[in-house]
């Protein structure tokens, strides 16, 4: 790693997204492949988690880049749906877990599904995996135009406890450079919907540095929300990304993303809520604590598209953007006879010193830092030996250090997207280089 932190900073501060390490585009086929037995015979599974992707869309916004396929037949659906309860008694039975703690669904767009399509796969969900839907902490993704009544109705029944939806923004022009054709009346009613059912934690998603958004709009779209006054709020900058329709069309983020995420961040930390994350803003009053931790892995997931972590190895199926090359994916996914759902053939292992950096990253970019006994306990060495390079995080403001923490400040924070990437080993820089996106 020869760029210092200060280089990587010359930008606006926003290489990219870093909450997942290593990146998907790093992944590869295995060779050879990798029995499911085996690579979870060791891992502690009394607090997993179990992530179901959905892969379906009613229309693809023009910032998305998410393995998801837009208008899909019933048919394909159905298909799907049925190799996702296939892949789940396989996986199952392969990886033997003790119980499930977290889950979550994912997509896509989760409530696409209809409310029987919905209650099939909860079903075949409880009856599969070790899971006490009144305990375990759940999470559903819905968007306007297709979460109603009854489907609040039957998340409440399965003891869903979060919520999240993407509003993205409240006002018209931004909407539109953002390619998300939603109207207001729309997203209120999917607001109101969902607040009567008083679910534990409602999350709405906002994204800032759309091209020609102004500080009076999107201070406009915060104040709304703010009104709104959900439990969680994430903030997202915009990207533009290979392959989404905001690239085809040759948009551009603003050049005052940083400006636009700090009057936000002032004005949500000014009325209650706290920032865990660059993008993750929580009410005080909301106490959010799960068994699992995702430093020390454990996560399952089931359907295409989805990521599974084991301490040494991450897999998934393939991966691209495009919607031929999503469509040929999930169809193959489809096809799969039942033993090839017990092995992993596309991810990649991580050695020990990439182990190292996935517990670093994803210690360091929430509020609550590294703790760096644990770090001791699990690696056998002092973080500052083994990342030396952190003495510039102290030498530039952006984290605090005490005998027990490594904590990024608000300031820090800010920079997640540009530390995250910093901490990338060469290894895997390389790797999303070389990945070619379909």
């Amino acid at each position: 790693m020869n760029k210092t932190l200060l280089d990587h900073m010359q930008n606006d501060g926003f290489a990219g997204y870093a909450y997942a390490y290593p990146h998907k585009t790093s992944y590869r086929r295995l060779d050879p492949t990798i029995e499911l037995a085996e690579a979870w015979k060791a891992e502690a599974k009394e607090a997993l988690f179990l992530y179901v992707h959905l892969p379906f869309c009613e229309f693809r916004c023009g910032f998305c880049n998410l393995f998801t396929t837009v208008h899909p037949a019933d048919d394909f659906v159905a298909k799907t749906l049925s190799a996702i309860q296939r892949q789940s008694r396989v996986v199952a039975n392969a990886i033997e877990p003790g119980r499930i703690c977290q889950l979550a669904f994912g997509g896509g767009t989760p409530s696409f599904l209809s409310t029987t399509e919905l209650n099939d796969l909860f079903a075949d969900l409880n009856k599969t995996w070790p899971i006490d839907f009144r305990a375990a902490h759940s999470s559903f993704e819905v968007s306007p135009a297709t979460i109603d009544s009854e489907k609040i109705t039957l998340l409440k029944s399965w003891h869903i406890d979060r919520i999240s939806m993407g509003v993205q923004s409240f006002s018209a022009a931004d909407l539109k450079q953002l390619g998300r054709p939603q109207s207001e009346r729309e997203v209120l009613l999917a607001i109101d919907t969902i607040q009567q059912g008083s679910f534990p934690v409602f999350n709405l998603d906002l994204i800032y540095g759309i091209e020609g958004q102004t500080e009076s709009s999107w201070m406009e779209t915060v104040e709304r929300t703010i009104e709104i006054n959900p439990e969680e709020i994430f903030l997202y900058p915009l990207y533009v990304r290979a392959l989404t329709g905001l690239q085809k069309t040759r948009k551009s983020p603003s050049e005052h993303r940083r400006e636009l995420f700090q009057l936000a961040r002032d004005a949500l930390v000014s009325v209650g809520y706290q920032q865990c994350s660059m993008r993750l803003f929580r009410r005080k009053d909301i106490n959010s604590t799960s068994d699992y931790c995702c430093q020390e892995d454990g996560m399952i997931g089931l359907g295409p598209g989805a990521r599974s972590y084991t301490g040494g190895l991450h897999y998934s199926s393939e991966y691209a953007v495009g919607q031929k090359g999503v469509r040929q994916i999930i169809a193959s996914f489809n096809d799969q006879p039942d033993q090839a759902f017990a092995v992993a053939d596309y991810g990649v292992e991580l050695n020990l010193n990439e182990q190292r950096r996935r517990y670093l990253i994803k210690s360091l970019l929430h509020f609550t830092g590294l703790d760096r006994s644990a770090y001791k306990l699990r690696f056998a060495s002092p973080v500052f030996e083994d990342f030396p390079q952190l003495a510039e995080l102290l030498e530039l403001d952006l984290a605090v250090v005490t005998e027990e923490l490594i904590q990024l400040t608000p300031t820090g924070l800010s920079w997640s997207d540009v530390i995250g990437p910093w901490l990338y080993s060469d290894n895997v820089n390389s790797r999303m280089e070389e990945f070619e996106l379909a």
